[in-house]
């Protein structure tokens, strides 16, 4: 008599989620040990940091996002297109939404059962109940929304082009002083120069009137203070009206209110001031979590309250040794899902677990092709060293090229760079559709 596999479910394909399916796949469903699926409710892959650069077309997400039926089919896993909706821990079984297009049912809700679970379902956008804010901003937080963004900007700037007297500037507001803000800022200045290269003649940086808006009292509090001041200088060089120590009270279709009773006149509104796990996460499963929906965990990456159940990436809240917690970024789930590769390995083997400690490599934000600012961190220096300008770019390109390996291998990786090189001689540096 067989031993039954082991079933292994993730859900949720970003940078943790995808790059813990690969490598389970490699080491467990290619010798048919264990079978691992991964959830995601699309069909595709974009590495989130990219999210900007999609928003302003300086990156066509129809060439550079992943497949993951393709992804699965080539590295021993199973994927299946779903959204979550329920776990039921005593059944061990995950429940996904039914899907539907405009007209017709097309999967009915259904049940996967699971031996381990890993929830990777990263986050989404907190507008933190303010007034308008749905109705009125683009959260950018996901691929459909960097598209509506793209849309909506070409609309804004054919508009302007074709009223070439307006004395009226395109007002573009964007609220969070993040890195997802700061660099969208700038992305878009990169925008305005190529569209004016494109025919848009009338169009230019002085067309473009670009808010960022920041309630705390620097932008990119996360990063070292001198760091922050720097890309402040650089955003101020391009164009863009930096707003620190301003509160957003609300948003209308004219622009932004803020708490001093000033509006931010904007036709074009992005909201990135904050994350949160998706509402449904509120102790899913009677699981524990936080305020912001994030599933609590132990050291070991598994939740508190089911040793079976791991979380990483964003919707995780993962103490650290020296307080705090493990802060939303990309470097976070990479390391989340190398060590939580390691403790399911290990539960499997019945050894023991052990504990993710985070590493702050640095932090680096890319001003499109004017600057990019940043600090490194690690073995080579004391403390950290801020860098910038080429070095810091090559630095930024590099932790993109390390996803990809993760998930493609050197040898394909190599081969994408390529790829990528002759597509931007042969193709549109900006997508203009």
């Amino acid at each position: 008599m067989t031993t039954p596999k082991t079933r292994i479910v993730i859900i949720g394909g970003g940078a943790g989620g995808l790059e813990l399916a690969t490598r389970l796949g490699h080491k467990l469903g290619r010798k048919q040990k264990a079978e691992i699926t991964l959830v995601d409710r699309n069909n595709s892959h974009l590495w989130k940091p990219l999210l900007h650069e999609v928003a302003t077309g300086s990156l066509d997400d129809g060439v550079d996002a992943l497949s993951y039926l393709a992804h699965a089919s080539n590295h021993y896993f199973n994927f299946q297109l779903g959204t979550l909706t329920n776990i039921d821990r005593e059944r061990k079984k995950v429940t996904l939404a039914e899907i539907r297009d405009e007209n017709d049912l097309l999967v009915p809700e259904r049940e996967l059962a699971y031996d381990i679970l890993v929830m990777a379902l990263g986050s989404q956008s907190n507008d933190f109940g303010t007034a308008g804010v749905r109705e009125n901003c683009i959260f950018l937080d996901n691929p459909q929304q960097a598209h509506r963004f793209h849309n909506e900007m070409l609309n804004l700037f054919l508009k302007y082009s074709a009223n070439q007297c307006a004395e009226e500037k395109v007002n573009i507001a964007i609220v969070g002083g993040g890195a997802t803000g700061v660099e969208l800022s700038a992305e878009l200045y990169n925008a305005v120069k190529q569209l004016n290269s494109y025919g848009f003649e009338s169009l230019n940086s002085d067309a473009l009137n670009v808010t960022l808006v920041e309630a705390g009292e620097r932008i990119l509090p996360a990063l070292p203070p001198r760091i922050s001041s720097a890309a402040h200088q650089e955003l101020t060089k391009l164009g863009v009206k930096v707003l620190t120590k301003t509160m957003v009270t609300s948003a209308d279709e004219h622009g932004l209110n803020t708490k001093d009773g000033e509006q931010i006149k904007a036709s074009l509104m992005v909201w990135a001031a904050g994350i949160k796990a998706p509402d449904f996460m509120k102790e899913i499963g009677g699981l524990e979590t936080n305020r912001i929906n994030q599933l609590v965990v132990k050291p070991t990456l598994q939740s508190t309250l089911d040793d079976n159940i791991f979380a990483i990436g964003d919707c995780a809240s993962c103490p650290k040794k020296e307080g705090g917690f493990v802060p939303p970024r990309a470097q976070s789930a990479h390391q989340m899902a190398s060590r939580c590769y390691e403790n399911i390995l290990a539960l499997l083997s019945e050894k023991p677990l052990k504990e993710y400690v985070y590493k702050d490599h640095g932090s680096l934000v890319s001003l499109s092709k004017f600057s990019t600012v940043g600090s490194l961190m690690g073995n080579l220096m004391r403390g950290s060293m801020m860098v910038e300008g080429r070095i810091a770019r090559i630095v930024y390109i590099s932790l993109y090229r390390m996803h990809q390996v993760a998930l493609h291998g050197y040898i394909k990786t190599g081969l994408m760079m390529l790829v990528g090189g002759i597509n931007r001689v042969i193709r549109p540096r900006l997508k203009l559709h």
